[in-house]
């Protein structure tokens, strides 16, 4: 039961619950049926704090949720600046590959808007080590292909800079 509130707690992001679930026993990877941790819930919501506790007992950076996306990606994909330079500074992989062929980087272009927040998710990841040449593997386009297709010149321009290098 302790595992369950906990997944409840994280939704909520009740950090102040979750610390003390973890505390009395709770398994900060534990998933649910929909493969749901408190960990990659707090990656892919944006909380933070939540991302810091779970982390500091144990969450598995390498966990993956039903598409066999990482928290990384779930971050990315709503542009969660904060928490993917927070997991920048894990082993997590920035180059996987989740089940719809898409890596972190694919993601923060593909879901988001080209707003400020995307802009930077996309700086944290080429900095981190992001492959800015590795295509979507179902369709075959680029990074840098989905940035200008989408006219997020700014990313773009993040891309184009990082392939000259």
């Amino acid at each position: 039961m302790l595992n369950r509130n906990l997944i409840g707690a994280a939704w909520d992001n009740d950090v102040a619950e979750a610390r003390r679930l973890i505390d009395a026993g709770a398994d900060a990877n534990y998933e649910d049926e929909t493969q749901q941790s408190a960990f990659l819930i707090a990656a892919s919501e944006g909380y933070l704090e939540l991302l810091d506790l779970t982390l500091g007992n144990g969450a598995d950076v390498h966990a993956r949720d039903s598409y066999n996306g990482t928290a990384l990606i779930r971050a990315a994909e709503r542009g969660h600046a904060d928490v993917v330079r927070r997991l920048l500074e894990t082993d997590v992989d920035v180059n996987h590959v989740n089940n719809p062929g898409w890596t972190a980087l694919h993601e923060a272009i593909i879901f988001g808007d080209g707003s400020p927040r995307y802009v930077e998710t996309v700086r944290l990841l080429v900095d981190g080590g992001a492959d800015v040449r590795l295509p979507s593997q179902r369709d075959g386009v680029t990074p840098l292909q989905h940035a200008t297709s989408l006219g997020f010149q700014e990313i773009a321009a993040i891309l184009r800079n990082a392939t000259e290098q």
